[in-house]
This record gives C-alpha cells, structure tokens and sequence, in this order.
C-alpha cells in the first residue's frame, strides 16, 4: 500500500472516511492512499501520487511536497506480510478537492487524530510525526506488536551503510 497525510497550513491532516458499506475498514478515517498496482511495485511514490489524485483530485503540482516518511511492516492472518509506504506532504491553501466513491474527505485537526475512529497503525504514525518524525526527515521503518495487550509500534531510522561505513 501507498498512502499520504496530506497537510494544510491550519495544522490539519485530510483523512477518507470510508463509507460504511465498505469491505475494507466501513467507516475509519483512513489517510489517503491504496493498493499499488503492479507496475508500480518499485515506485511507491507513483502509486500514493495516483491515488490521492483518485481519491482527491489533488496533483503533485498544488503539492509543496510528497515524502516518504515511513514504511510499516505487519503480518496479516500469521501468513501474509504487508508493507505500507507512507508520505506526508503540504496542500495548498487554494486547492480543490473532489469527492470520490470511495468516501468522504475530512480535515481534522492532526493533534485530535488519537480521538477519532483510526487504525492503530494511523494512530502510532501520527503520535510518532508529531513528537519525533516532524522534526526530522528520516524515513522510519515500523513493525507492529503487542505491548501489554495493546496495539503498538517500534520504530527504526532506516539508514544505507552498504559501501558508506564497511
């Protein structure tokens, strides 16, 4: 998967909130993204860029940027491994959004994301951008786990030390 908190200048992050007769998670507030398609198994950015446009109407050009931030490594059903790429980008101000089918786009304050009906990985992304990630422009690698019978994140700078510190 691919997807994006888009942000604007009000401190607030665009979130899909599914419709309620959705297969995949009816009714969470969900950021903005999706599956990647198969020709864009090795360009992430291609498939968030895609889909938020899908999703948004929003292109890279009313973007002041799109970065990959984190990748988040889980296991679905004790056999299936899934990664979601994840960038954050700035709106501007002036820009349009379209509905789409897939539901209805919200601006929520980025600091109440914790209060409202979001996965738990959408919950740890946002508590870890905002205390660490927004300071930095690392990209996190994250897996999720159980802490005390709660949903939970370690998180990791991924760094390049092939050829660089041999």
């Amino acid at each position: 998967m691919a997807v994006a908190f888009l942000f604007n200048d009000k401190q607030e992050v665009l979130l899909l909130q599914k419709r309620s007769g959705s297969s995949f998670l009816p009714g969470y507030l969900v950021p903005i993204g999706g599956h990647m398609e198969a020709r864009e198994i090795n360009d992430p950015r291609q498939a968030c860029l895609r889909e938020v446009e899908e999703e948004t109407g929003l292109t890279e050009q009313v973007m002041d940027s799109l970065d990959l931030r984190y990748i988040i490594h889980r296991i679905k059903d004790d056999k299936e491994i899934r990664v979601q790429y994840i960038y954050t980008g700035n709106v501007r101000a002036d820009s349009t959004l379209i509905e789409s089918e897939e539901g209805r786009l919200l601006w929520v304050n980025r600091s109440t994301i914790a209060d409202r009906h979001v996965t738990a990985s959408t919950q740890e992304v946002m508590r870890h951008y905002l205390e660490t990630g927004i300071h930095h422009n690392h990209v996190y690698v994250g897996s999720m786990h159980s802490f005390h019978g709660e949903p939970a994140m370690g998180w990791n700078v991924l760094e390049d030390w092939e050829g660089n510190n041999l």
